[in-house]
């Protein structure tokens, strides 16, 4: 398989592939761009398919992160990096280990943080190999950055709201959550709190539960949350949902 030639590569300057035997860890680092500074990007763990569908993740993530951190003024670069393997299956504290001391051999050029798959406990477990980590409180037993990531999506489509549809409130307003983990779920309570009117999906049954009870989300199964006849779609899975196959439903 070309990475060059690959469809998300973006003149990425390292991918870097990392396999620790003791603990099972297969992992991937993407760093997209560092003009600005050092790469920043979440770690993500997931239950990929295969290789390449791996790796076109780690790609079009970490350029992705460049923007983000370009847009919001930061001194820093664009990195991700993905762990292959079920988080609820394979994750170990020794494997969780084994990335923080993954993290001294890039020396500096990537910082880590929380993202899907991974716990606050987690990077604060990896913390204890390395210092190029961040997103964590370690006084506390903190919720990690889902709150805040889930508020300032919740800001976004308040904007999104008023710019599109020329409404000063969330009230009534039809929001399709898709993925209710930790920042969905954060979301949809903000939306709910704010008067819309939710409904969402996701692929572990606990989650989903969870959300009906104590938000009253309205259920809809995975395969039709992107066809619902709403004003607002936010997608808090997976990424790459919205493109040409599902716009058009």
């Amino acid at each position: 398989m070309s990475v060059f030639n690959h469809s998300e590569f973006d003149n990425h300057e390292k991918l870097v592939f990392h396999h620790d035997k003791p603990s099972g860890l297969k992992m991937i680092v993407a760093i997209h761009n560092t003009n600005l500074g050092c790469a920043l990007g979440g770690c993500r763990m997931w239950n990929y398919t295969s290789e390449e569908e791996a790796i076109a993740d780690v790609l079009r993530l970490s350029r992705g992160m460049t923007y983000k951190a370009a847009i919001t003024g930061l001194n820093l670069g664009g990195g991700k990096s993905v762990i292959i393997g079920d988080p609820h299956k394979d994750k170990t504290p020794e494997m969780i280990r084994a990335v923080g001391r993954f993290m001294n051999s890039l020396n500096g050029e990537y910082i880590t943080a929380e993202d899907v798959g991974m716990t606050d406990k987690d990077i604060k477990l990896m913390a204890r190999e390395t210092k190029y980590v961040a997103g964590f409180d370690p006084e506390t037993d903190s919720e990690g950055p889902s709150p805040f990531t889930a508020y300032g999506v919740y800001r976004g489509i308040e904007s999104a709201v008023r710019f599109k549809l020329g409404r000063q409130n969330m009230q009534g307003i039809r929001v399709a959550v898709q993925g209710v983990g930790k920042v969905g779920f954060e979301l949809a309570k903000l939306l709910i709190e704010a008067g819309a009117e939710v409904c969402a999906a996701d692929i572990y049954t606990s989650n989903i539960e969870r959300a009906e009870k104590e938000l009253g989300v309205t259920v809809v199964e995975p395969d039709v949350i992107l066809q619902q006849p709403v004003d607002i779609v936010a997608p808090c899975a997976m990424g790459a949902v919205i493109n040409e196959q599902t716009i058009p439903q």
